[in-house]
């Protein structure tokens, strides 16, 4: 995989930076990018007009959504950008919702590349932003964020990192295992990754339902319609166990699978 970014013919008619630069990435990606979600060889971009997904996948159906960023992080933001907020909640309710993928650059090169699978995009983690007033619009439009920091860390697949691709078949199994995570429909999933979130920020391998418990008031201000938080965290750890991804231990304690 080559993980050099290329001016094309195409990308130097622009004279935006930000357009040149999705016209070199997104060529990168059509180019050397397999899909992270079958492993077929290649991604077929789509026609650049089309509002939600940039890139298909012909064997498996999957559609893509790529963001790139031109900077070397450490870490993952906390937040990105996302689109129209009415839009992005409508998408999040549709079987076209495409995947996530992260491209960040510096200096031409690729330092990052990371799936997000989409299920792991809810309504929790998408943030409603202020009003603007874009020239040339007759009425005010609302953005939105998407909160990478709510997101699980099995939900954050490195298919590059810090400059050297991963193997694509560790991809693709990390990738399989995140699959039940995907529930019934969009509020339930949402719910599971929270939980998990919250067992995730205990920040060890065993931990007690005293210790989720603390997270009551954090799941509130999420799911403010729930009056029951604490029966609700008990049904998701039973959901979580039956997924694979956490085991009873007996008296309160249970231990992390993931």
């Amino acid at each position: 995989m080559d993980l050099h970014l290329n001016e094309t013919p195409e990308a130097l008619s622009y004279h935006s930076k930000t357009q040149r630069a999705r016209v070199i990435t997104e060529g990168w990606t059509a180019a050397n990018l397999y899909c992270p979600t079958c492993g077929a060889p290649h991604l077929i971009q789509f026609e650049a007009s089309r509002p939600m997904a940039d890139f298909h996948c012909e064997h498996c159906k999957q559609q893509f959504e790529q963001k790139s960023i031109e900077k070397k992080p450490s870490h993952l933001p906390r937040k990105i950008n996302g689109s129209g907020y009415d839009a992005m909640m409508e998408r999040l309710e549709s079987p076209d919702n495409p995947h996530l993928l992260l491209l960040y650059h510096k200096d031409g090169m690729i330092n990052n590349l990371v799936l997000i699978p989409k299920y792991f995009i809810t309504t929790s983690i998408v943030e409603k932003r202020k009003p603007t007033w874009p020239k040339g619009r007759s009425k005010e439009w609302i953005g939105s964020y998407i909160w990478l920091e709510g997101i699980p860390e099995c939900g954050k697949i490195y298919i590059i990192k810090d400059g050297v691709p991963e193997d694509p078949k560790k991809v693709l199994e990390l990738y399989r295992k995140t699959k039940p995570l995907k529930a019934r429909d969009l509020e339930s999933t949402g719910w599971l990754l929270d939980v998990l979130k919250c067992v995730e920020k205990i920040g060890t391998s065993t931990f007690t339902l005293s210790q989720l418990y603390v997270f009551e008031s954090d799941l509130k201000k999420k799911h403010p319609e729930n009056r029951h938080i604490k029966d609700k965290i008990r049904q998701q750890l039973q959901e979580l166990r039956d997924k694979g991804f956490i085991e009873f231990k007996g008296r309160g304690k249970y231990r992390t699978l993931f």
